[in-house]
């Protein structure tokens, strides 16, 4: 399977942006596409966005978007890879290239969270070198929070 790798310092320009909301909303069943449009913009506006994308044969099939949370420290915010991509090392690549950029760029941290629920995320940040720091009571159960400090 030949997959590309696109990074931006922005979200992507349509239709990649479309494709991106539709992925996560089809991955995050509890979000609507336009509750998470709204969200990603509004991010935008904020802080900027870093964008990873994984396409294969030019369609998005895997995501990962991060912001500055403060200087040194870095938010790998929403991510996911279609089901039917998923086994094929797609997650972890995207993982690694977003913290390679995150150290080119500064950052000494990296924080994510997570729920139970998404256990193949919690395993992948395990792996990958983050520590569990904490749990918080989020709006869809109990967030376990994870940072990885270069």
């Amino acid at each position: 399977m030949d997959i590309q790798y696109q990074f931006y310092h922005t979200l992507p320009l349509e239709p990649q942006l479309t494709a991106v909301v539709n992925l996560l909303a089809g991955v995050f069943d509890n979000e609507s596409p336009s509750h998470l449009r709204a969200e990603l913009l509004n991010r935008q506006r904020q802080t900027g966005i870093y964008t990873g994308l994984a396409l294969a044969d030019g369609v998005v099939v895997g995501c990962k978007l991060g912001y500055e949370r403060k200087p040194g420290h870095f938010y790998s915010w929403l991510g996911c890879v279609a089901p039917a991509f998923r086994g094929n090392g797609i997650a972890p690549e995207l993982m690694r290239r977003q913290h390679e950029w995150c150290h080119q760029h500064n950052y000494h941290t990296v924080r994510t969270q997570t729920y139970n629920q998404w256990r193949s995320m919690l395993i992948l940040n395990l792996k990958a070198g983050f520590d569990i720091i904490g749990t918080m009571q989020g709006k869809h159960g109990l967030t376990i929070l994870l940072e990885k400090t270069f």
